[in-house]
């Protein structure tokens, strides 16, 4: 596990509170407002901070995240550009961990190895790729491993015990729960089955547990914190900001997660 994610949930865990993890695509509005939205979220209470890389076929995840790359794209930003964006991120928020979250081929395309170095270079901690199955992450992984990055791993409602235990021995950092099957932007699952799947997750990786997908309000993140060492927001965030203009964009970033944060610290008083 990377210095940064191991040292940020061992400390929530001192302070018994749940790691708070924003998604925003890189690049949406543009890419000068996606380094001061990683700002405002960080000032709003963020832990961790994953930041999408646009690619044209996503398909795990959702319309508005596909809108959201989609926009992305059309305004030319690439991988090369959030690590300039990752870079600089590191320099102002020298604790926060930073992941990438993305599919292998954008990956391909600037050519594995290199990417990881320049991950690592760059100051990331994780990389999450959604289309990589853990039979496969081994081609990625003997690069992350020696880098010192982090593969965060994705386990499904479907993932039994074996299944859990084979995606673990290639993941690290911590074990992204998803909450339902199909796509990013749908509702968090039946709280009793979750809250089991989470526990033996957390057990049988041996990493800290995160859940995503589907978390939109309050509410859900303060069900979900109960259940979980790590909430992540992704559709719910990318739709608040969507058709504001760029100068907009970070205000309306920090109030949403603000809102979060606010609701799951009062509950654990």
């Amino acid at each position: 596990m990377s210095g940064r994610i191991a040292s940020t949930f061992a400390r929530l865990a001192r302070e018994r509170r749940t790691a708070l993890i924003p998604y925003v695509t890189g690049g949406d509005p543009d890419l000068d407002a996606t380094a001061h939205v990683l700002d405002a979220l960080v000032e709003a209470g963020a832990d961790i901070v994953e930041l999408g890389v646009p690619f044209s076929d996503p398909m795990a995840d959702g319309p508005v995240i596909q809108a959201a790359m989609n926009r992305a794209l059309a305004h030319g930003v690439r991988l090369a550009d959030l690590l300039e964006v990752a870079r600089a991120f590191r320099e102002r928020h020298p604790d926060v961990p930073l992941i990438l979250f993305g599919y292998m081929n954008p990956l391909h395309r600037y050519g594995l190895e290199r990417a990881v170095r320049d991950m690592a270079a760059a100051g990331v901690d994780g990389l999450l790729v959604v289309d990589l199955p853990p039979e496969e992450a081994e081609e990625l992984t003997r690069h992350t491993r020696p880098a010192g990055l982090d593969f965060i791993a994705l386990y499904t409602p479907t993932s039994d015990d074996d299944r859990v235990r084979t995606i673990a021995a290639q993941g690290s950092g911590f074990a992204y729960c998803v909450s339902m099957t199909g796509v990013t932007g749908g509702r968090v699952s039946e709280h009793d089955a979750l809250a089991a799947r989470v526990q033996a997750v957390r057990r049988l990786s041996g990493v800290p547990a995160a859940v995503g997908f589907g978390v939109r309000t309050p509410e859900d993140a303060v069900r979900v914190a109960a259940i979980a060492d790590g909430v992540v927001v992704g559709s719910a965030l990318v739709q608040a900001m969507a058709g504001r203009a760029p100068v907009e964009a970070p205000a309306v970033a920090g109030e949403f997660i603000a809102a979060m944060r606010q609701a799951m610290d009062a509950a654990t008083r």
